[in-house]
């Protein structure tokens, strides 16, 4: 071959494998998208069950075409602290068998007939027609799922090119003696090993490794005693993703990554080991044949379908070596205690937007009840003060806080994608739920505070201010329970009894004060306790006020707007009868004791 021959073979089969994987990572990310978030959501519920959490992740693995975006998933799901190693590790041994489908799929470029229909088969006659229709539904369709169905087609369209250019590039090499020479090298098992294992890592896809393999096959001509080693080896390089994006991640991401490595190098050892000691004893007549694309198909799943399920029973053991290599040490049991909740906002899930904002929406829901508890413990400290519960509030209150930074950061990043309608307006009502929630907790603090500084002062309510106080605070927590309900269920019901029991609360809190002036004129009560009573009545008014924004934007974004003080405005000045019969229904629920003076 001439420097021209040579450098257009180069360029052949590096531009096809380049379009080869580009069109995986098209593919595979349109598929991610169209689920919408769901594959995550159903992964990190499914996983408690070994078998389950085993055939879901064939399952992803062979819909996403890739072991590596479906194990840097489950690194995200265990750095976020949504799934635990013991569930990502039978996850992780079902994409190990779920990504040998990609072979099958790039095997339909072998199929060669005669006949017309069967010929139809073959993705060279049908996939410029699904990249015709692709490019129609990603430019001109305005719909975000046609869009991503059009994706899929490009990228299975660019994919199957990539594979068909590789074909073609290398098909003059079939005559090249030299070229075959160097191919016989890679025989020798652990010279094919390493070049299957260094190959994947430069590319990050076992199946770019393995599609290439595929089209040498088809053109060139590969034996079974080339293939394996390199199929093999393929399968640890391909750990290098999932190690280079445990980078960031904290141990447990580290160690699901460590989990996925070790498993293929024990995979991989084991069948090399084995199969070529029996191959020395008894001498295989199949390795000198050549192998074909369904045979690297069928090399590929076979041992993965041997080694997957036989893994199962005793995959503690890849946990076991996981925590072995990255100990779990006192400082980071702390850390996990102190940011339970916050680390299922992984930047990971940023890709997927709409998942994304389900972790979002959870981790806010989390922080409502924090405030929720933050306030009980608060009202309860106004009965009986006690350091501890003090020490609790001033803890869920500091914790608050933090949940609204990293919310309020994440949402944004959120924001930063393509989002639907409605999810925009979700995103909307979380960026003002935490900020009311956290504002609850503030005011929870108060309550703490002003009970510290009675009980220092040795200062009490009267009997009757006591008893109007508690049917006070009971209809305080009834509205940040229905706005924590309504919020965790998009129960718009709920949401609208909040405002007629903000109003009510709103008429308890004036009559509250009303009732203490009487007191204070007739020297039941003192100017101390007074100013106790009305600070303390301030807060519970603030907390129903903020309890009140939520509900409103719950019930706007159902009505597919975001306007609540325009909503306010509305049901305040054209209070229905319903709505007045909910309000009279809470002043009922809530009427303080009849006085004498």
């Amino acid at each position: 071959m001439n420097s021209i021959e040579i450098f257009s073979l180069i360029a052949g089969l590096v531009g096809g494998l380049a379009m080869f994987l580009y069109g995986m990572n098209v593919m595979s990310g349109g598929l991610t998208k169209a689920a919408g978030g769901k594959l995550e959501s159903v992964l990190a519920k499914v996983t408690g069950k070994p078998i389950i959490a085993y055939l879901f992740g064939v399952g992803v693995t062979a819909l996403v075409q890739s072991s590596s975006a479906s194990t840097v998933m489950v690194v995200g799901l265990v750095n976020s602290g949504i799934m635990t190693l013991k569930q990502a590790v039978n996850v992780i041994l079902g994409a190990n068998l779920g990504t040998t489908f990609t072979a099958w799929l790039l095997s339909l470029n072998a199929i060669s007939s005669s006949n017309f229909f069967i010929n139809l088969l073959k993705p060279k006659s049908f996939t410029p027609f699904l990249a015709l229709i692709g490019i129609g539904l990603y430019m001109f369709s305005k719909n975000d799922k046609k869009k991503n169905i059009g994706t899929i087609l490009l990228g299975f369209s660019v994919l199957m090119f990539g594979m068909s250019t590789m074909s073609d590039a290398v098909s003059p090499l079939k005559d090249v003696e030299s070229f075959k020479a160097v191919l016989t090298t890679f025989s020798n098992p652990l010279i094919g090993f390493l070049v299957g294992i260094l190959f994947t890592m430069t590319i990050q896809s076992s199946a770019g490794t393995i599609g290439v393999l595929q089209a040498l096959s088809l053109t060139v001509g590969v034996r079974y005693n080339v293939a394996i080693p390199v199929v093999v080896g393929a399968e640890v390089g391909t750990c290098i993703t999932a190690i280079l994006s445990s980078f960031g991640a904290n141990k447990n991401g580290k160690r699901t990554a460590l989990m996925h490595l070790y498993f293929n190098v024990i995979k991989a050892v084991t069948f090399m080991i084995l199969f070529y000691t029996i191959n020395a004893i008894v001498h295989f007549s199949f390795m000198e044949k050549d192998i074909g694309m369904v045979g690297i198909a069928s090399i590929h799943t076979l041992i993965n379908l041997v080694a997957t399920p036989l893994m199962l029973p005793f995959s503690g053991l890849l946990v076991s070596l996981a925590l072995k290599t990255i100990p779990i040490d006192e400082k980071e049991k702390k850390e996990q205690e102190e940011q339970e909740g916050i680390r299922i906002l992984d930047p990971r899930f940023l890709s997927n937007p709409s998942f994304a904002l389900e972790q979002a929406r959870t981790a806010a829901i989390a922080m409502a009840n924090m405030s929720k508890e933050a306030l009980d413990k608060a009202i309860s400290l106004l009965t009986e003060y006690n350091d501890e519960f003090a020490a609790d509030v001033d803890y869920l209150e500091r914790k608050v806080d933090n949940y609204e930074d990293q919310l309020g950061t994440y949402l944004m990043q959120i924001n930063a994608h393509h989002l639907g309608v409605k999810d925009s307006h979700t995103l909307s009502v979380l960026l003002h739920c935490i900020t009311d929630y956290e504002r609850i907790s503030d005011h929870a603090l108060n309550i703490m505070q002003k009970a510290r500084g009675m009980s220092e002062g040795k200062r009490e309510f009267s009997a009757k201010a006591k008893s109007e106080m508690d049917i006070f605070a009971q209809a305080v927590q009834e509205i940040v329970n229905l706005s924590i309900k309504s919020l965790e269920t998009q129960d718009v019901t709920l949401a609208k009894m909040i405002e007629p029991l903000e109003e009510a609360i709103d008429d308890i809190h004036m009559e509250v004060k009303r009732r203490h002036v009487r007191r204070l004129r007739k020297g039941k009560c003192t100017i101390e306790q007074g100013f106790d009573l009305s600070d303390i009545g301030t807060d519970f008014e603030r907390i129903a006020d903020h309890c009140s924004n939520i509900a409103v934007g719950i019930i706007e974004v159902d009505e597919d707007s975001y306007d609540a003080h325009g909503y306010i405005e509305h049901l305040k000045a054209d209070k229905g009868a319903e709505f007045e019969k909910s309000v009279e229904f809470y002043q009922n629920k809530y009427m303080l004791p009849a006085v004498k003076y």
